[in-house]
């Protein structure tokens, strides 16, 4: 059976401010891969993101708890959605460079688009194929106008962000067909949560921490990274999920690398010319052709 579920105004509106918040996010974890060490680096902004979250929640009178038969679906999507994203991610920047990462992992479209038709039924219409094609034709530009070049040596970093960009796209397909019931805010700090656990532990038992060791400006890094990408945008990605199709949603997703580009040029002086201006304008194009149907 075919599904076409239109896309709603509000959807896109939190959809691109959820993706240039995590577009903004990956020149900051540039300047602070070195700083702490990668789990660490996800781990306690995410945890800090999921307490404001709760607390937020809580403001809004919502509640936090959490029904038995729900718990199950939690943790999974979590894992998926959070844990997966995250610390596969992070891994990726050892072997890549920001943009290349950042590029790899937004191949998720492809994935989520590939899964939706048969968990969801969103049969993927050729309008969606063609917007599909035309948003990573903007993000190839983007990756040949920065002269990224895959060898062997960048292998690791590659299946580190295809990994992440695969479980990210079930997560989406999961979250679709078997939504969490629960208030907004507090599912989102939820699954943030538990998505982090796994990533503290792992720092608790593998890494070493000083925090003593990191420069004051790089904690105003860490809090943008707990406050915007890990708290505010976890939860516009839920609430835009709730409205929009699967493949629309993760579609509009590419606009974060371009984002990250554009913000890597104001920030870090990296070039900003044609070739991202042209990238950008035809990855919005492909997510406006996606939202149409």
């Amino acid at each position: 059976m075919t599904t076409r579920a239109p896309a709603s105004t509000a959807g896109l509106v939190i959809l691109l401010l959820t993706a240039a918040g995590w577009g903004l996010n990956w020149p900051a974890m540039k300047l602070l891969v070195g700083e702490l060490p990668p789990l660490a680096l996800r781990a306690w902004p995410g945890l800090a993101g999921a307490a404001i979250l709760a607390c937020l929640a809580l403001a809004m009178g919502e509640s936090l708890a959490v029904r038995a038969a729900v718990l199950p679906r939690l943790i999974l999507i979590s894992l998926l959605n959070v844990t997966s994203w995250m610390g596969l991610a992070i891994f990726s920047l050892y072997w890549l460079s920001a943009s290349e990462a950042a590029i790899t992992c937004y191949t998720m479209p492809i994935w989520t688009v590939i899964f939706a038709w048969p968990v969801l039924g969103e049969r993927p219409t050729a309008r969606r194929l063609i917007a599909l094609a035309i948003g990573f034709a903007g993000v190839a530009v983007l990756m040949l106008g920065h002269g990224i070049e895959i060898g062997l040596a960048k292998l690791p970093g590659v299946l580190f962000a295809s990994g992440a960009a695969l479980l990210f796209a079930i997560g989406t397909v999961v979250t679709k067909r078997w939504p969490v019931t629960m208030p907004p805010l507090a599912g989102a700090a939820w699954q943030v949560g538990i998505g982090c656990v796994p990533l503290m532990a792992l720092s608790l038992a593998f890494e070493a921490v000083d925090p003593a060791s990191v420069p004051a400006s790089r904690w105003l890094l860490l809090a943008y990274a707990a406050l915007v990408p890990l708290c505010i945008c976890y939860a516009g990605w839920f609430a835009a999920l709730r409205r929009l199709p699967a493949s629309v949603a993760s579609v509009g997703t590419l606009m974060a690398p371009v984002v990250g580009v554009i913000a890597s040029a104001t920030a870090l002086g990296e070039p900003f010319g044609a070739r991202e201006v042209l990238a950008l304008v035809l990855t919005l194009g492909g997510v406006v052709l996606a939202a149409r149907g």
